[in-house]
């Protein structure tokens, strides 16, 4: 018989019954029924109950075991009785009776539970992560996500990629976020970066002439964190393609995450439909450009309706260049007691308020209530109302100034009503491509422009664009939408390099820095590039859609804290003296 088992802890039935078998695993939990001692043993396949009672010989040492120590048991598989036989187990028609044990490893005191839904403050479940990972939630979210990369790596070997590894260590590139920097030792006082995405290395491939590429790529950014974002390193699906337009990338990245939403969304509904909307609609439309589609509020400006109206606040609002008010369609909404409290959220956004309308039964029909009702008259609200396609029972909020100032909470309002009047789809996958995106944008403090997305994207127009104002230029940059979180950013590259260098010029980059920092990629378009494109998808926010976890920690196996802190591991620790000595540096204490 093997030294550890002979079956795992999932794998026993009712054929079994008279067998003697080995079993390893962990105490999950310990039952003492009068003399009788029930043990569910755990691995990581499953749960079977063994027992032992005062004739077994090891009955002393099995008293001794407590939850979570790591123990062999050898005995004999019997049938439980019919009353006692568990449906939810597997192997919940048989029992293994102990007729020996080995402990294999102690436990001390917990300093968390792996049985049972406790809830442990998220320092705690992280300094103790191998505690955690053993809970069945935990070892759930980790299959899966082996389990769908997997399935993505078949998918894309199926439409003709090929795989292949780009370097961890390289040159600091602009990105959009901050490098971690790695300092070098046999160059004193020079540094590598980690990669926040292999970008130019997987456009020079196409230069090489290799023509699909894909990777399960891990990126090192140094972000502030969020519930969706890891604050240092990440893995996307990377993929990129030689003499391809827009429309060919999609058509090659649809089919794969659709079939992964499809086997793994269990059971839930995945669109095959999936809309283009330009970034300006989107923003329009939905307050931001990862949009939820499964809510089907969408926003609309009205400012025509309040323009010289009897509401001052707006009418005097809409005087001012570059303003405008946008109303909240709220389908079913319509009681002070519901709007009421959205005012109240809006205040709680740091608005003065969000006006409202609704609309209700009165004495001669149907009538719009509500302060700006009475502010701007019958005839403006009913024109409101047929532009909303509102009616009896609904409602619609409004906000206004300049976009810029209210439109990120427009689109919290949105996402607020669409949960609270029940009108979000839960059981539901919606995506959407948002398409058009600005080049460019402006400090707004220091009045500077620079990449408002990924710098090395085509100029939609050429080199003609960018000779006019750089705030107009759209670029071939897209990105996938789903339930409100970006799955996937991308574009059409820009393969020539007087465009290159022109758009670079823009946001601030002369051509000598351009040609120093991006050395490998100025030299190699001299050399004849293809046009290309690709994107790249997030592994652990498509993991944390389908597993339907809010905060994207639970789907990594070793993250960061909130303080990007690796409170398992230590880090980031303090270097030794000779470290920075080796590598001749010297920190600074802070003040």
């Amino acid at each position: 018989m093997h030294a550890y088992r002979s079956h795992t802890c999932a794998a026993l039935t009712s054929a079994n019954v008279g067998e003697t078998v080995r079993l390893s695993g962990w105490v999950h939990r310990v039952r003492d029924h009068g003399g009788v001692l029930f043990i569910d043993l755990r691995d990581h396949y499953g749960i079977t109950q063994v027992l032992c009672d005062s004739d077994s010989p090891v009955f002393s040492e099995v008293e001794k075991v407590r939850s979570e120590w790591c123990i062999r048991i050898d005995g004999t598989v019997k049938a439980r009785d019919a009353s006692l036989v568990n449906p939810k187990l597997p192997t919940g028609d048989i029992e293994v009776y102990i007729r020996d044990m080995e402990v294999l490893g102690a436990a001390k005191e917990l300093p968390l539970m792996v049985f049972g839904d406790q809830e442990y403050p998220e320092e705690t479940r992280l300094r103790y992560r191998y505690l955690d990972l053993r809970r069945e939630q935990m070892q759930k979210n980790m299959v899966l996500r082996s389990d769908v990369v997997a399935s993505i790596r078949q998918r894309m070997w199926g439409q003709g990629f090929k795989e292949f590894q780009t370097p961890i260590i390289t040159a600091s590139s602009p990105e959009g976020a901050r490098d971690f920097l790695v300092p070098s030792r046999l160059h004193p006082g020079k540094f590598y970066a980690l990669p926040q995405a292999p970008q130019q290395f997987k456009q020079l491939l196409m230069v090489s002439g290799f023509d699909k590429y894909f990777q399960i790529a891990p990126c090192f950014r140094d972000e502030d964190p969020r519930a969706d974002r890891s604050p240092t390193d990440f893995y996307q699906l990377d993929l990129e393609m030689s003499f391809v337009k827009q429309e060919d990338v999609f058509a090659t990245i649809q089919p794969v995450v659709q079939g992964i939403f499809e086997e793994f969304g269990k059971g839930r509904s995945v669109d095959t439909d999936w809309p283009l909307i330009s970034y300006a609609d989107s923003a329009l439309w939905y307050g931001t450009d990862k949009p939820d589609l499964r809510n089907p509020i969408k926003m609309q400006v009205v400012s025509d309706h309040f323009a010289g109206s009897g509401f001052a606040i707006f009418a005097k609002l809409l005087e001012q260049e570059g303003t405008e008010i946008r109303a909240i369609p709220a389908p079913t909404g319509g009681s002070r007691k519901f709007c009421d409290r959205m005012n109240s959220f809006a205040q709680q956004q740091g608005l003065p308020g969000m006006g409202y309308i609704f609309w209700r039964d009165g004495d001669n029909g149907m009538e719009a209530a509500g302060p700006l009702a009475k502010n701007i008259g019958p005839e403006r609200t009913e024109a409101i109302r047929q532009q909303l396609g509102l009616g009896v029972g609904d409602a619609a909020f409004f906000l206004g100034g300049k976009p810029s100032a209210f439109e990120a909470v427009a689109g919290r309002a949105r996402t607020v009503i669409g949960e609270e009047l029940g009108l979000t789809e839960k059981d539901r996958f919606a995506f959407a491509w948002i398409v058009d995106f600005p080049m460019y944008e402006k400090d707004e403090e220091t009045g500077e422009i620079d990449f408002s997305h990924n710098p090395f994207s085509m100029p939609q127009g050429g080199l003609e664009a960018l000779a006019g104002d750089p705030l107009k230029v759209l670029g071939y940059q897209y990105d996938l939408a789903c339930n409100g979180y970006e799955l996937i950013s991308g574009a059409i590259r820009n393969h020539k390099l007087d465009i290159m260098i022109k758009a670079f010029e823009l946001a601030g980059y002369g051509e000598d820095e351009v040609r120093k920092r991006f050395g490998g990629m100025v030299n190699a378009f001299q050399y004849g590039a293809p046009p290309h494109g690709g994107c790249a998808a997030g592994i652990d926010r498509i993991v944390m859609l389908l597993a339907d976890e809010m905060n994207i920690r639970e789907v990594i196996l070793f993250p960061m804290n909130q303080r990007a802190e690796d409170l398992m591991m230590g880090a980031p620790s303090e270097p030794t003296s000779d470290q920075l000595m080796e590598l001749s540096l010297r920190v600074i204490p802070q003040e």
